[in-house]
């Protein structure tokens, strides 16, 4: 039975990977809906190959734009803004949601994908961060199968599978590190953009790279694990592991420990999630590990890089602290790569917008969605 499918955010790197995947079995999906935000040019070309019946942009403008871009051929229904990206993610004719938009721009949409009871392979981690109760809460009411696409989250899915979720005692979350892993801090003021964007194994649009260069990355994954297999924070542990070839590991009562590997290619995880319980075949190698010669293992530097202990603060208060530590995130990682503040300043603008945020205990979404409005104007505020 053909699959149904709306890919919120095509244009980034996961939903062009998750692109490649249905080009390698089309005929196991069909592409229903296409979303992105300014990107035109490229889901131009993506509506020309997949003829999906509804896209979405980010305003008016960028509709407008498509519009004329499309001129002369087949032009699918047209939306934009938060009201087409619901509709995007609660499509009568979609089954599974691929949430892949960046940052807290996916928290409604996958609120409205889960009320409207669609399956949902989440690559959004922010979603969980900012709302993780609520959404949760959510996914079990409606019996919706939430499916991850982060690599280390897949990773302890397929670890837990055929196990017994109360015979889990820890889970390992492996970071690659990024760029600076063994970068002296003295030397963080003189990071530029394009040095950060360079990471060393994995293909990632800027917000993603830059986060997985300063740790937060790692942090927000924290957060979206503890909700989704219903963990505490004392549960989860990072390790750096350079070569990103064990995606994570679960440890189990009995001291054992179970690792799920790979060569470092979104496209893995993100077909699983499409075909769960079942697996694809990819045109991926598997490692070659004669080659690695060894697996490297190191702790983090919660000294230079403290967005671990950021994430980690934030999942034991909870209520509305953690989603004001993302939209913090955001609007640092902005300003670094429009060069407002500096690789160290990202740091600062968190951990000073969390400390004089008065946080509010089992918020609703309004209180939610005011958290973060408020923690990105002081976040802009500070810089």
């Amino acid at each position: 039975m053909i699959k149904r499918l709306s890919i919120l955010g095509s244009t980034g790197s996961i939903g062009t990977s998750a692109l490649d995947v249905v080009m390698l079995h089309p005929d196991l999906f069909d592409v229903r809906v296409l979303a992105a935000a300014t990107n035109i040019d490229l889901l131009a070309r993506q509506i020309r190959v997949f003829k999906p019946e509804t896209v979405v942009v980010l305003d008016e403008i960028h509709a407008a734009r498509l519009a004329d871009l499309l001129a002369g051929g087949p032009v699918p229904e047209i939306l934009f803004g938060d009201s087409g990206y619901a509709r995007g993610a609660n499509h009568e004719k979609v089954d599974l949601v691929l949430l892949a938009m960046v940052g807290a721009a996916g928290l409604l949409p996958a609120i409205a994908a889960i009320e409207a009871r669609k399956e949902v392979a989440l690559a959004n981690k922010e979603t969980l961060v900012m709302a993780g109760d609520l959404v949760m809460g959510l996914a079990r009411k409606n019996k919706v199968s939430i499916l991850p696409v982060d690599s280390e989250h897949s990773a302890i899915f397929q670890c837990l599978a055929g196990n017994q979720a109360r015979d889990l005692k820890k889970i390992f979350l492996t970071a690659s590190g990024g760029p600076f892993l063994h970068t002296p801090q003295k030397e963080f003021s003189a990071i530029k953009p394009e040095h950060a964007l360079s990471h060393p194994t994995w293909s990632m649009g800027h917000k993603i790279s830059i986060d997985s260069a300063t740790l937060m990355n790692k942090g927000l994954e924290i957060i979206e694990a503890v909700h989704l297999f219903d963990l505490s924070i004392d549960q989860v542990e990072v390790i750096v592991h350079p070569q990103s070839i064990v995606h994570s590991m679960v440890g189990f009562n009995d001291g054992s420990v179970m690792a799920q590997m790979g060569v470092p290619d979104m496209r893995t995880a993100i077909a699983l999630a499409f075909s769960w319980p079942h697996r694809l075949t990819l045109d991926l190698d598997f490692p070659d590990f004669t080659a690695l010669g060894g697996l490297v293992f190191e702790r983090p530097d919660s000294s230079r890089f403290p967005s671990i202990g950021f994430a980690v603060e934030a999942c034991r208060q909870r209520g509305t602290l953690p989603a004001v530590m993302n939209a913090a995130n955001e609007i640092a990682v902005q300003a670094f790569l429009t060069a407002r503040i500096d690789f160290s300043g990202i740091f600062t603008m968190v951990e000073k917008t969390m400390a004089l945020h008065q946080r509010v205990d089992d918020p609703t979404l309004s209180d939610i969605l005011e958290a973060d409005k408020w923690a990105r104007q002081t976040a802009l505020a500070l810089i």
